[in-house]
């Protein structure tokens, strides 16, 4: 349904330009009605995936369990692995040579996985992906002529994007998870950029600390620093 033109429009404050809205996660899993589009936004916030490494994955690459076969990672992780020959074009940035040894991936871009993300990925699989799917990606369409192959990057900006101005958040975009949670965890490893290069995968600390050291203007620290040098009361 259309949304009320008569409703008064959500007042959306964002900290930086390029982060999501506040609330976007809790809003879209609220209104997402599928398991997929759910955990998309799951993974998106909680792994700062870049949108062409979670659209690429194949169910090869994850290692949602403690003490995978790979030894690479004792809790459970994902590998984020490069291929040219993906039907749904997705590529990955960064490329790391990886194998495939006794049926298990090694190598590759290693990102650990959150308990929330495990749990939506089991909610997906048992509840939506397709049994008679054999090109072994990770998201499919789940309805229409392409059920059951591969989710292309392209949906998944489609469905941010509508879902976003549907919700009155503005517009949503993959990467702006990806951004949030580089400053989140740069935040939470106090300023440590080799703690949030290596959870988010990015090539330097020196660009994390470029691109996503940006302070939140609404933090009561800063506020409390501005003021005392304007002179006003905090």
């Amino acid at each position: 349904m259309s949304a009320n033109k008569l409703r008064p429009k959500r007042v959306v404050r964002r900290r930086h330009p390029k982060l999501p809205p506040e609330g976007t996660r809790e809003s879209l899993l609220a209104d997402f009605k599928t398991a997929r589009d759910r955990m998309v936004v799951t993974w998106l916030d909680d792994g700062g995936f870049r949108i062409g490494e979670l659209t690429g994955m194949h169910l090869i690459d994850l290692h949602l369990r403690e003490n995978a076969r790979c030894g690479e990672c004792r809790s459970a992780h994902v590998h984020i692995c490069h291929r040219e020959t993906n039907a749904n074009r997705s590529r990955v940035k960064t490329k790391q040579d990886w194998v495939v040894q006794d049926g298990v991936v090694q190598g590759g871009a290693i990102r650990r996985a959150s308990s929330a993300m495990v749990h939506t990925y089991f909610d997906y699989m048992t509840t939506e992906y397709p049994s008679q799917v054999t090109h072994g990606m990770f998201l499919v369409n789940l309805s229409g002529p392409t059920a059951g192959l591969p989710w292309s990057t392209d949906s998944a900006r489609k469905l941010l994007r509508r879902a976003g101005y549907r919700l009155d958040l503005g517009l949503v975009r993959p990467h702006m998870f990806r951004h949030q949670f580089g400053s989140d965890v740069l935040d939470a490893a106090g300023g440590n950029a080799v703690i949030a290069r290596d959870a988010g995968g990015w090539a330097s600390a020196q660009t994390v600390e470029e691109v996503y050291g940006h302070t939140d203007v609404h933090d009561p620290a800063f506020v409390t620093a501005l003021n005392t040098v304007w002179g006003e009361p905090s």
